[in-house]
Formats: structure tokens, sequence, C-alpha cells
């Protein structure tokens, strides 16, 4: 009896444990089909619940990638709003107090330096926004849009991106046929200095100026924002919404109102193109051109001050063209494989963007310029030689004039092929040009591709190529400039044809032909004069000391339903020749290279050549990339960046100084820091008004 006493213990035990398993079982059972038990006998809670020799581990709940992202955007969210309210709490003065404990006080701004020097307001001024800078605010709208009347799409907070995001991408696409509004949808600029004075809240672009002019002097009435849509092309703004005409009656304005002063205009970025458009639109005749005459400028300007201008186009524009990346999406796209091409929320991210920017007429602009004359060819380029290295020292005017010969020794042991834009793998881009097989991609003939008939929602014209097609475009291997104009017409035939009828991007013969009198050439500098008006200076100012985009390394993607086929190969890495996530990289401000910025003002202008038979004196102003000493900066005030240059102190106060009455003499001449007047003179432009003859035998 007592054995059997002695056991019991054990057997109720082990049924208790079965017990506890099966109840267990049954609770897991009921978990998963969401039924409570009513007399609440299977609920447990994890604590709870012992763990035993053999027992099941009770099931985790599965963690998706949507999870992942959702609490990713989550604490980013988060953290934004925390370190905003944190900003917005804290005592205006405390930034400025810290920086100063750091780095020692702050030096002036320039409006209250200059002020301070007895300079005061002289000449009006006239803010000319680059592509993207500018608000757009919606007039009229389809019923997704409802509640959005006069508030921004673009700019300010972009809360509809987020909000409805196919509803945006709708509204702020034009139509791909006529480039111009679709049926039933109105997006218009928004107008005056906040058109573009912050990007977004915090995000400064020309506030920073506005408010140094203003400190000595300038108001509203002396201050005029020339704001457009700066996705129409050139000449549509004027179409659609006379915003040439606008621009033409407020600089007038601005000078009958202010004794007779002529303006200083200070375009940015894209702005450079659409000013340049502008003023030959100025003085061309009506209806093509607005009629002022042709000493319209010479009356009513008296400096273009550009910053940051793609003269001559970006590299950067064709691989957003091409496949909807830059740099940094690269980047984005090999830290998150499939990410941005997967379907979010019913959102193909790239795919959507492609579509919505390929019916941007103006990012068109922006395709390289000049051809292999200006940007190289197969086995040269004017930057060959190239260093990587940042060191960088000022160079006065007897330094510039002996530059070219002194860069002669540079060792050229292995020097990146930038001629070569795009290279399809990175032993195509670095290997001898008699190496490569290429076959003619013009000729192919496109293929069906499957997805035609699933993607029409994110249509690309990629989906017309078919495979057949996209082979083709892979086994040309490589393309120069001269070749990209006719890879775009290949791959979105229906944006080139549009592109091509507002914009060209050669190099005039003889600027006497009279097709140079159409629009499509006005923006391009090497296919038009510059204005009859000695008296006036150009100045080109940007940055220098940032890595710039001018040559990819691409790949093919995986096929797959609505895909873009063509990817940067963000594996493709070689320091010696700056060759860094797929993209090779020259000097710049991270957007445009120094060879566009630079090689008007320091070559295809400088002096009186058939670009510039008046002899408009030309200035080159580089300022020298430097990050903030710390957070606290911000964006810093003297840095090279695209946009950031906005708010460098070096940059506003030149500009305060021209804008004040100064002249180029008296700002110091030419301040460079990079190799621009080198690289001009390896490129062999012919700059005088001869015709060239062409002899047969």
């Amino acid at each position: 009896m007592s054995s059997l006493r002695r056991r019991k213990p054990i057997n109720e035990s082990s049924d208790s444990k079965h017990k506890a398993e099966e109840e267990d079982e049954d609770h897991d059972d009921v978990d998963a089909d969401g039924d409570d038990d009513v007399n609440g006998k299977n609920k447990k809670t994890p604590s709870k619940i012992k763990k035993k020799r053999g027992e099941k581990p009770p099931k985790q709940p599965k963690w998706s990638c949507m999870d992942t992202c959702c609490w990713f955007i989550g604490c980013i969210c988060i953290t934004w709003w925390l370190l905003l309210f944190l900003y917005n709490a804290m005592p205006a003065s405390f930034p400025q107090y810290v920086t100063e404990a750091i780095t020692g006080p702050l030096p002036d701004p320039p409006g209250v330096k200059l002020k301070k020097e007895g300079l005061e307001a002289k000449h009006p001024v006239v803010f000319v926004p680059g592509i993207v800078t500018g608000g757009l605010e919606l007039w009229e709208g389809r019923e997704c849009a409802e509640g959005l009347f006069r508030k921004r799409l673009w700019g300010g907070t972009f809360g509809e991106v987020y909000k409805r995001p196919l509803c945006w991408v709708e509204h702020m696409s034009l139509d791909n046929e006529t480039g111009l509004d679709p049926c039933g949808i109105r997006v218009r600029p928004v107008s005056g200095l906040v058109a573009a004075d912050y990007f977004a809240p915090g995000y400064f672009v020309w506030a920073v100026l506005i408010a140094n002019l203003a400190r000595i002097g300038y108001e509203d009435k002396t201050m005029y924002m020339a704001a457009y849509d700066w996705r129409l092309s050139f000449q549509n703004t004027e179409v659609r919404d006379q915003t040439l005409s606008r621009i033409k009656s407020n600089i007038e304005l601005l000078v009958a109102t202010n004794g007779g002063r002529k303006v200083v205009v200070i375009p940015h970025s894209m702005g450079v193109l659409y000013f340049l458009h502008f003023m030959k639109w100025v003085e061309a005749p009506a209806p093509m051109g607005g009629g002022g005459g042709p000493d319209w400028c010479s009356k009513h300007i008296k400096a273009v001050v550009n910053i940051g201008g793609p003269f001559l186009g970006v590299p950067k524009a064709i691989a957003g063209l091409f496949s909807a990346e830059a740099k940094d999406i690269a980047v984005a796209r090999a830290l998150a494989p499939g990410f941005l091409d997967n379907d979010i929320f019913q959102f193909q991210t790239l795919q959507h963007v492609m579509r919505m920017s390929r019916t941007w007429d103006s990012t068109m602009s922006m395709i390289p310029r000049g051809g292999n004359t200006i940007w190289g060819g197969l086995d040269w380029s004017p930057e060959e030689g190239n260093s990587c290295a940042k060191k960088r020292e000022k160079k006065n005017e007897t330094q510039i004039a002996d530059q070219a010969g002194s860069e002669n020794a540079v060792c050229k042991a292995k020097s990146a092929n930038y001629g070569r834009i795009i290279s399809f793998g990175k032993d195509v881009a670095e290997a001898p040009s008699s190496d490569i097989e290429r076959i003619d991609f013009r000729g192919a003939i496109k293929g069906h591709s499957a997805a035609n008939t699933t993607c029409r929602d994110v249509w690309t014209e990629y989906h017309d190529m078919g495979f057949a097609g996209i082979k083709a475009v892979a086994e040309y291997k490589t393309y120069t400039a001269d070749s990209l104009v006719d890879l775009l017409h290949f791959v979105a035939p229906k944006m080139m044809a549009r592109g091509t009828a507002h914009f060209s991007y050669g190099v005039a013969d003889n600027l006497d032909d009279p097709k140079y009198k159409h629009y499509k050439y006005w923006s391009n500098p090497l296919e038009t004069r510059l204005p009859n008006a000695p008296d006036m200076e150009i100045y080109s100012l940007y940055g220098v000391g940032l890595p710039t985009e001018r040559a990819y390394v691409y790949k093919l993607s995986p096929h797959a339903e609505c895909s873009i086929p063509f990817k940067i190969d963000t594996s493709a890495d070689d320091e010696d020749t700056c060759l860094r996530d797929g993209v090779y990289s020259v000097d710049g401000d991270e957007t445009v290279p120094v060879l566009s910025a630079g090689f008007m003002c320091a070559k295809g202008w400088r002096g009186k050549t058939r670009f510039n038979p008046s002899g408009i004196r030309t200035y080159i102003r580089e300022y020298n990339h430097l990050p903030p000493a710390n957070l606290l900066e911000g964006r810093g005030t003297l840095s090279g960046a695209h946009v950031d240059i906005m708010g460098n102190f070096a940059l506003i106060e030149d500009v305060i100084r021209i804008a004040a009455g100064a002249s180029g003499e008296e700002l110091g001449g030419d301040q460079v820091y990079s190799k621009i007047f080198n690289w001009s003179e390896n490129i062999n432009l012919q700059l005088d008004e001869e015709i060239p003859v062409h002899l047969s035998s």
C-alpha cells in the first residue's frame, strides 16, 4: 500500500502533464481560430506557462516585411517629431550659444557685415529658381484630390505623398503626348518670394540669400521671384501660363520704379538654362518671341549671376531618364534589394517615379550638350588624368594662366574613360575601345513583353521594347554623348519626340543659319549667341570639392513584371579611377560637374567669340566645399553642394556686392580651385566666326 501511495503522485503528475499538454494544444487551436473559451479555463498567460522537457513551445507571431517597414517608418517619424519639438522648444539663441562655445565666435552674416561697410540696396534683383525647388499648387483636380484646392502638391510638407500617393502621382504628371495639363487637372506654380524660399520646412533654398539682401535695404518692391512651372518645357511655360511675358513685364517694372537701374538676375540650377532661353525669347520677334528688340537685355540687365548652372547638361539627367536612378537611389536599391521595385501599398515606387518624371519635358533640358566634342569619346575625355585627391589651393590669375602647361606631367597610368557615360559592365568601361565588340541597337527590332497586359498602370515605354529591344541596348556595350540621344530615342520614343521638339544638344557650325532662330536652340549655349550687351556681365558661381556623377556602370536587372530592365551596378568599385558604387565621379558640386558649370565662362564666352560677339565680360567664382564643423551648424556656411551653396556666406557676399553695384574686377576677377581652365583647353571647339571648309578629294 505504501508503495502504491508513493507511486500515485507520480502517475497523477504524469497524467496532469499530459492533460496540460492537451490543454496547451487546445489553447493554441482556440487562439488560431480567434474563439475565446467561455469558462476561461484555457486562458493562460505566457508568464505562467512553465517549460518542461518534451513540452511544445508556444507559437511565436510571424514578423513580416511589412511589419519591419511600418516599424522603421514609425521610428523615423517619432524621432523626427521629437527633434522638431526640441528644436522649437529651445531658445532661439541656444544653437548659436553652443556653437560659439565649441568653435568660438561666429562671423557676422554677410548682410550684417556689408551693412557695416556702408553697402545699400541699389540694383533690383530677380531670382530664377531651378528644377523641383519651386512650389506647385492644385487649382483643379480629379475626385481623389477633393479638398486640396490651392494646397501645395510640391514643396511644403509633401503630406499628400503619404496620404494618397497614386493620386499625387496622377496630378503631378503631365500629358505624355502634349507635355501640358492632362484633362481635368490644373497644377500651377506658387507666386511670390514664398514660391521657393524654402523647399520644405527647415530646408532653405533662397531664404538665406533673401534675408541677407534685406539687411542692406532690399524689400519686396526691389526683389522678384520669377516662379514658373519647372515641369514644362521652357517655351510651354509661355504657351500655357505666359510666364516669359510676366517676367519681361516685371523686369521692366522693376527698372522703371527704381530710377532706371538695371536688374541683377540670379538664376540657380536649371533656372540658368531657363533664363538663357528667356534672353533669346525676349529679343526675338513675335509671335515666337517677346518682341523686345535686339537691345532689350542691354537696357534692362546689369548682370546675370548664375549659381550652379548646368550650361552643358549633367550626366545625372541620363541616369534619371534611363533607369530612374542616381547614385543615392542605386545605393538604396543595393542595401534593400527589391524594396523600391516591389509593389508596396500598390505603389511600384521607381516605376511610378519614372512614369511621372518622363512626362516632365524640363528634365530633357539637362541632357549633356555638345556631344563628344565636349564630353569626350571612347578613348578620351577633357578630365583625363583626373585625381580623386581632395587637397585644393586657391589659384591666382598667374597660376590660372600657367595651369594648362603645368598639368601636362600628370600621371596617366590608370585613368577613367569618362567619355563612356554608360557602360554595361566594369570590364567594358575599362577595356580598350578596339577590344569592345558592339552590335548597333538603332536598327534592332523590338520584341514583345509578357508584362504588356499587366503593367499599363505603371507604363514606362520599356514595356513596348520587349526583351529583344532590351537585349539590343545591352549589346551595344557603351554609350558616349553622341549616342546617348539615340539611346533615349530608342527606349523612350514618345518622351524624346516631345523633348527634341523643344531642346537641341549639338554644336552649331554656322550660327547665321536661319534654323537657329527656332526656340528649341535658345537654351543651348553652343547653338545660340549671347545678346548684344557689351556692358552686361555674366558670372558662373558654383561649388567644387565634392564627388559628382560623370559616368555609370550598368547591368541588366532580372526580367520581372513591371520592372525597369536596367540598373546601376553598385558592385563596381575602383578607387584609382574614382569609381564607387557603379558611378565614376569628377570634381563638382554633387550634381553639376565642373566642366558643365565652368566651360562657357572659362572659354566658350571668354572674350569675343562666335557665341559672344559683343564681348560680354565673364567671370568664374568657385567655392571650395567645407562641411559644417558640428551638427548645430545645420547645412553649414561654407558648403559647396548644389543647393546648400545658397547658404554659403562667401557666395552670398559676392552676390550682395554685385547687387550693390560692384563689377567683376572689383570682386577680384576669377576665383578658381579646380582644373577648369586646363580641362577647357582640352576641348577643341571652334570659337571664331569662320565657317569650316570641308575639302573633298
